[in-house]
Order: C-alpha cells, then sequence, then structure tokens
C-alpha cells in the first residue's frame, strides 16, 4: 500500500507563488507516474499535470501550462508542483496521485491507484 501526503498549500495573493509537495511511502516510488488533480468548489476533479516515473515527461493542463511545474526527486520519494503568477481561478485542494505502472503520462483519475489527501490553495484576487 503507497501512501501520499501533500503539504504547501496555503493563501496567496494573485501573481504570487506556491510550491506543493508529495511525500509517497514505499520502496517503488522510482517507479510509479505520478499527477497532481485539483478541485475546486462545487466543480468536479480535474486535470493538472502529470510527470512519468523518470521525470523526463511532463504533460499539463492547458489552463496552467507556462505557469506550473511538476518535477519529482526520487531519492526523496517526492514530486512537486511549482505554482507561478497563481490566479483566483486557482483556487482549489489539490491533490497528488500515484499509479503503480506504465511508461508514460498519464491525464484521468482514473487511471490513477492511490491519493492524497489532498491540500486547499486559496488564491485571493
Amino acid at each position: 500500500q503507497v501512501q501520499l501526503v501533500e503539504s504547501g498549500g496555503g493563501l496567496v495573493q494573485a501573481g504570487g507563488s506556491l510550491r506543493l509537495s508529495c511525500a509517497a511511502s514505499g520502496r517503488t516510488f522510482s517507479s510509479y507516474p505520478m499527477g497532481w488533480f485539483r478541485q475546486a468548489p462545487g466543480k468536479e476533479r480535474e486535470f493538472v499535470a502529470a510527470v512519468d516515473w523518470s521525470g523526463g515527461i511532463t504533460y499539463y493542463a492547458d489552463s496552467v501550462k507556462g505557469r506550473f511545474t511538476i518535477s519529482r526527486d526520487n531519492a526523496k520519494n517526492t514530486v512537486y508542483l511549482q505554482m507561478n503568477n497563481l490566479k483566483p481561478e486557482d483556487t482549489a485542494v489539490y491533490y497528488c496521485a500515484a499509479r503503480r505502472t506504465g511508461g508514460g503520462v498519464y491525464l484521468h483519475q482514473a487511471q490513477y491507484d492511490y491519493w492524497g489527501q489532498g491540500t486547499q490553495v486559496t488564491v485571493s484576487s
């Protein structure tokens, strides 16, 4: 069983930055494709960014492309989401997710096997 724990959320003004971290348990973290999703109040959870097991392949939702960066440190069993130039519409609970197998990136919630509890990001205007 893999446990994921997100951290780094908070309140920030529009135009500011935050870096989310997702720490994973388990010795096989380095083989897991990882993703970040978010859910705003009253909306469905949506894809934000994904990274392959090596960190060499990344993919972003159009709404965050150019502002957010996903990365991973397999030695630390951690995946990151650097968020710059934040906008009020980025306000949401952010979740990280892990997939047990696969060599690419994955964009759909159903493709992931493990989820964190989420961390709140609030961007004020």
